[in-house]
């Protein structure tokens, strides 16, 4: 028994509740009703707590020297993360109560019984703001519940708040589809809701060692075909919209109105920073242009991500359709030959629209990822994805910036998967592989690293100059030290058309003394412009 949540209690908590999500996440996905079928919040709550766990194995356990407790430094980069990484209506609220929970317990000395009540209500305080037209029979219902339940208990005893407050929760839970007609058409609980139930329990089990998971409430009737569906809002509104904002609380203030005009199930939800925070948009509309445009005009936008709703309609837990295929855009016949051994179809650079669509299409397959490798790229791709469903074809486009990051994508195809399930790991894999371009520059620029002449040597990661030097070498080996400073186990090289010989072999000579322990592939990439192309992971 525990009678205080330090900051070791808080990081078994994330990890455990993120195991138990995970062993939930396929009922919970299937809990999801309103007429138009989606089914992800269980994969959305896994997503959104994957990158809380995310933030806290970054921490190195060192606080700053004011601020937080403890356990206040360790709720916050959970709140922090989960914020960033939040997917879905249901995942951009659990990060409110999450940021909530950690405001309230950051500054308490010891949390006890007590405090913990105090910590729920603030987390219920938070997501109830953060929503613009709150509903009840959903999590909001079942956070609040749990929080009047602690607080009634009016003790210290952490234990026993933590467990009063989790079957508070099962009962609220129970009773959401009395207060939703949806709900209560399919014979099924609120999926959010349950959600939260799962990471009470698992606060329980921290506390006390004691496995307190409790099954969700048996339907109540056969639910009705066609029933499972979006995590919120009506099915007036054709695509889910969710972005990443950095922008003044001012300037959000008018994205709120704008978008309240546009479309439904509208979250707008901050990490407290000022005068600049960063904001994570969720809402669902039918004009996503004019949704994409309203944040453009609040601030920052990005991680940008689109969600047609027809396009989720077979059933969830349905079997795995034969015939997966995946389309890569490859520059460079080296590179090409790469993506054709692990059996993907090449379209060459730059490709339009309908050149995309016919690639998709003469896969024959059923399922198919795109794999764009450039930003420019992406908006072409989701056009051909949107076109692809005309014909029948599901079509998943996983945002790769390089070819790199494609290659990690495709290392981690599984044909056993359910399609939904393969996309995700691919994009993780993509998202984990840090990539660079190092070319010459052309002309004289003010870049982030300082000014360069025509001629220097220009290392990018990820889009931004991070170096500039004279030989080419030494550049490319300087820009892999300061990639693996943050980490990594394997090194990818793909040298350019015009790369000299032997670069790729120096590169990987400098990595065998630097950095023993890391494992380097060098193909013969083709690609112009860029005489080395770098991925981490």
């Amino acid at each position: 028994m525990l009678d205080t949540l330090d900051a070791a209690a808080v990081r078994r908590w994330c990890a455990s509740g993120l195991a138990a999500l995970k062993r939930h996440q396929g009922e919970i996905d299937q809990l999801n009703v309103y007429p138009v079928p989606d089914g992800d919040t269980g994969t959305n709550l896994v997503l959104t707590l994957t990158s809380a766990q995310q933030a806290l194995a970054m921490d190195l356990d060192t606080l700053p020297d004011s601020g937080p407790t403890a356990h206040g430094h360790a709720l916050r980069l959970i709140a922090q993360g989960a914020l960033l990484g939040a997917r879905g209506n249901s995942g951009v609220i659990l990060s409110q109560i999450l940021r909530g929970f950690a405001d309230q317990a950051a500054g308490v000395p010891a949390v006890r019984g007590r405090a913990l009540a105090a910590a729920l209500r603030s987390g219920a305080t938070a997501a109830y703001t953060a929503v613009s037209r709150p509903v009840e029979g959903t999590v909001l219902t079942v956070v609040a519940a749990a929080a009047a339940a602690a607080e009634a208990a009016d003790t210290d005893d952490l234990p026993a708040v933590a467990g009063v407050a989790a079957r508070a929760a099962a009962e609220a839970l129970a009773r959401t589809p009395e207060q939703l007609p949806a709900l209560a058409r399919a014979g099924v609980v609120d999926a959010g809701g349950r959600g939260l139930c799962v990471l009470l329990d698992a606060l329980v089990e921290v506390l006390t060692g004691e496995h307190a998971a409790r099954p969700a409430p048996p339907p109540r009737s056969a639910r009705p075909a066609a029933t499972v569906a979006r995590e919120t809002g009506s099915d007036e509104y054709a695509y889910e919209v969710q972005f990443l904002l950095d922008a003044h609380a001012e300037a959000v203030d008018g994205l709120r109105r704008a978008l309240d005009t546009l479309g439904d199930s509208l979250v707008v939800v901050g990490d407290g920073r000022e005068p600049v925070g960063t904001w994570n948009v969720h809402v669902h509309v039918n004009d996503v242009g004019a949704a994409v445009e309203a944040g453009v005009a609040a601030g920052r936008p990005y991680r940008i991500s689109v969600t047609r709703f027809a396009d989720q309609s077979e059933s969830p837990s349905g079997p795995v359709v034969a015939g997966r295929a995946a389309v890569v855009v490859a520059t460079g016949g080296g590179i090409a030959d790469l993506f054709t051994a692990e059996g993907a179809t090449v379209v060459p650079g730059n490709p339009s629209t309908g050149e995309l669509l016919d690639a998709v299409r003469s896969t024959g397959a059923a399922r198919v990822v795109v794999l764009p490798n450039d930003a420019n790229t992406e908006a072409v791709a989701s056009a051909a994805a949107r076109e692809a469903h005309r014909y029948g074809i599901k079509v998943s486009v996983v945002p790769t910036r390089s070819p790199v990051q494609a290659l990690a994508a495709l290392a981690v195809r599984d044909g056993d998967r359910r399609f939904e399930d393969d996309v995700i790991a691919m994009a993780e894999a993509a998202g984990a592989c840090r990539y660079a371009e190092v070319c010459h520059a052309s002309r004289e620029a003010l870049t982030m690293a300082g000014p360069c002449r025509p001629g220097d040597v220009l290392a990018l990661v990820e889009g931004e100059v991070h170096l500039i030097g004279t030989d080419l070498t030494d550049t490319c080996a300087a820009v892999v030290d300061r990639m693996l400073g943050g980490g990594g186990e394997m090194v990818t090289l793909l040298a350019g058309v015009d790369a000299p010989a032997g670069l790729t072999d120096a590169v990987r000579a400098h990595v065998a003394r630097r950095w023993p322990f890391v494992e380097v592939h060098a193909y013969p990439g083709g690609q112009p412009f860029y005489p080395l192309l770098v991925g981490i992971e």
